[in-house]
C-alpha cells in the first residue's frame, strides 16, 4: 500500500504543478454543486490516476479537482466510492491517504442519508456529531505500516467538535436550518425494512447512510480533523415509509444542495 500511495502522489503533483491542497473534500451522492464555487487548477479523471479505483455510479463524476475555495487550496473528490460496489474499504479509503500524502491538514466529507429521527425531515442538512458502524468490514484491518497511523487509533472525537461549532454558528447566520445528530453506516445498496429503521432508531441513530464511515475512521488514524455533513434525502419513518425511488432522492438533493455549498463555502474560509 505505501509504494501504491508513493505512486499515485508522486503521479498526481507531476500533473498539477505540485499543487499543495490545504484541505480535502469528498463529494456524496448528488452533492457535486459545490465544484461550481471552485476556481478550478487542475482536474484528473480518477481513470487515468494509477492505482486509484473507478466510481462504477452513472451519477458520480470520478474525477478529482484541484483549486482555490474560500480563499484555500483544496483537493475535491467529485464522486465517492462504497463498500456495495464491490470494492474493499482499502481502496475505499485509498483516495484519503493520497489527500493526505499531497498534504492536506482538514478533510470534510458529504454523503446524502434516510432521516431516523421525526424531527429531521427530508430536505434537511444534518451535521454529523458521531456515528455507529454496522459496515461488515473495517478499512484498517490488516494493516501495519506504522507511517500511516497508529494500529489501534482512538475515535473518542472523531469528528472535531470546533469545527462542529463553527458550521453550526454560520448556519445560525444565514438561516439555514441545520441539526447535528449520530450517522450510522450499513453496507447497502438495498433500502432498510421497516423493522431495521426502528432497529437504527433505537439504537441511536439519527441518519442512516451506506458511505462515510471508513473514510472518517482511516482520517483519524491519519490525524486528520474531520467535518461531516448529511443531506436527508428521504425519511426512514416505520410507521409511514414510502416506496424508494432514487430519481425523487437524487432532485431532493440537488434542491438542498446549495444550503450545503453555502455552509461549507463559509466554513472552509474559517478553517
Amino acid at each position: 500500500m505505501l509504494r501504491a500511495i508513493e505512486e499515485t502522489v508522486e503521479y498526481i503533483k507531476r500533473k498539477t504543478e505540485n499543487f499543495k491542497p490545504e484541505i480535502g473534500i469528498v463529494l456524496g451522492t448528488g452533492l457535486g454543486g459545490l465544484v461550481k464555487e471552485i476556481q478550478i487548477e487542475h482536474q484528473l479523471m480518477y481513470s487515468n490516476i494509477p492505482n486509484f479505483p473507478i466510481s462504477t455510479l452513472e451519477f458520480h463524476s470520478g474525477k478529482l479537482i484541484f483549486g482555490t475555495l474560500s480563499g484555500k487550496k483544496i483537493v475535491a473528490m467529485q464522486g465517492r466510492l462504497h463498500y456495495y460496489e464491490g470494492y474493499t474499504m482499502q481502496q475505499i479509503t485509498f483516495p484519503v491517504r493520497v489527500m493526505k500524502g499531497l498534504g492536506i491538514q482538514n478533510l470534510i466529507v458529504s454523503n446524502a442519508a434516510g432521516s431516523l429521527n421525526p424531527e429531521f425531515k427530508r430536505g434537511d442538512l444534518m451535521i454529523i456529531e458521531d456515528h455507529i458502524n454496522l459496515q461488515p468490514d473495517n478499512p484498517l484491518r490488516g494493516l501495519i505500516e506504522s507511517s500511516l497511523g497508529p494500529r489501534f487509533p482512538d475515535m473518542s472525537e472523531p469528528y472535531k467538535r470546533d469545527i462542529i461549532a463553527k458550521a453550526l454558528s454560520i448556519a445560525n447566520e444565514v438561516a439555514i436550518n441545520c441539526h447535528k445528530g449520530v450517522y450510522v453506516a450499513v453496507s447497502g445498496p438495498n433500502l432498510e425494512t421497516k423493522a431495521e429503521y426502528k432497529y437504527l432508531r433505537l439504537i441511536g441513530g439519527d441518519a442512516v447512510g451506506m458511505s462515510t464511515v471508513p473514510e472518517v475512521i482511516v482520517a483519524n488514524q491519519a490525524g486528520l480533523p474531520v467535518f461531516a455533513i448529511s443531506v436527508l434525502t428521504d425519511e426512514g419513518f416505520p410507521e409511514d415509509l414510502q416506496p424508494f425511488n432514487l430519481d425523487e432522492i437524487l432532485a431532493v438533493a440537488a434542491k438542498a444542495e446549495p444550503k450545503m455549498t453555502e455552509i461549507l463555502t463559509r466554513l472552509i474560509a474559517e478553517i
